[in-house]
């Protein structure tokens, strides 16, 4: 449980290195062939962001260790693919979310976007051969087999129409309305949230939580699922373009329904503050092993300025 005495940053940045060494060990070299197919791929999932998602999964394990004591070599191994997993499923997300069919964007982490760099064949192969690859990862682990199951089921579900990919077709769906809050908290619950969800369970799973820490880390990523698309719909307005790495403004200018357009920017950024509050009350049976996923919902709301 060293990682516990490190301060947050430290310990994000540590884990998001981590995770881009895993990374780069797990996708095909790009001399492979086909290669531009898998230099597509490499350029969609490495060298940029802040790994929220990974992080969630170590942080969820670490807080998640019986007993408070150490993960096992194998539960770490694992925490290594459920990570990557997640990472991948992300990256393959955002590669179909910035072809001109969806979003249409050109920039992404401040470089040009896949299908931009590649073309929009290779883009929506690289997207779509970067999912099952998550799940081949989550085959792997060197866990019980009913937590394979386990993880596979809850990463699958997020990943499917009941999750991020329902989110996005009602998001596509919704552009030019006016949502009602409780229709915008689904389609976020769903587009953003139902990953970063998944990413807290998966954490728990692996590392074997108690039913008593699963329903507070079930509890905990409901809000901090929400808490990061909220952020995300403040930063559209108030960063600009080379803070955020991708195209500011884009959602007013595609007419998307987001927390800003419903409740201000006033409003949005109170909710945001409430959410994280909820995020800290979930965590409280927990104790000091949730001080991790306490820093990362802390983290998750300063994004907001």
């Amino acid at each position: 449980m060293s990682g516990q005495q490190k301060d947050f940053s430290s310990w994000l940045g540590e884990r998001a290195q981590h995770i881009e060494t895993v990374l780069d060990g797990f996708l095909p070299e790009a001399s492979m062939q086909p290669a531009r197919l898998h230099e597509a791929m490499r350029y969609a999932v490495l060298g940029g962001g802040k790994r929220v998602r990974a992080a969630l999964v170590y942080a969820a394990g670490e807080a998640s260790a019986a007993s408070g004591g150490a993960l096992s070599p194998a539960q770490n191994i694992a925490l290594d693919h459920a990570a990557a997993a997640v990472e991948l499923i992300h990256a393959y997300s955002l590669v179909h979310d910035d072809l001109p069919c969806m979003d249409d964007d050109a920039l992404r982490r401040g470089r040009p976007t896949v299908h931009v760099r590649f073309d929009e064949a290779t883009a929506m192969l690289a997207g779509d051969a970067l999912q099952p690859l998550a799940f081949e990862l989550l085959s792997q682990m060197p866990i019980a087999p009913a937590l394979i199951v386990q993880a596979t089921e809850v990463l699958a579900r997020a990943a499917g129409s009941l999750g991020m990919a329902g989110g996005q077709a009602i998001d596509c769906a919704s552009v030019g309305m006016v949502l009602t809050r409780e229709q915008l908290q689904t389609m976020h619950s769903l587009k953003t949230g139902a990953l970063l969800q998944a990413s807290v369970l998966l954490g728990g799973i692996v590392a074997g939580a108690s039913s008593t820490t699963r329903a507070g880390l079930e509890s905990y990523a409901q809000t901090v699922g929400l808490a990061f698309q909220v952020a995300d719909d403040i930063l559209d307005v108030t960063a600009d373009t080379s803070t955020l790495g991708k195209t500011a403004g884009k959602d007013a200018a595609d007419s998307k329904p987001t927390y800003v357009s419903l409740l201000g920017l006033d409003g949005s950024r109170e909710l945001l503050h409430a959410l994280r509050d909820e995020a800290h009350a979930a965590l409280l049976s927990l104790g000091a092993a949730g001080g991790r996923l306490l820093e990362v919902a802390d983290f998750i709301v300063k994004r907001d300025r």
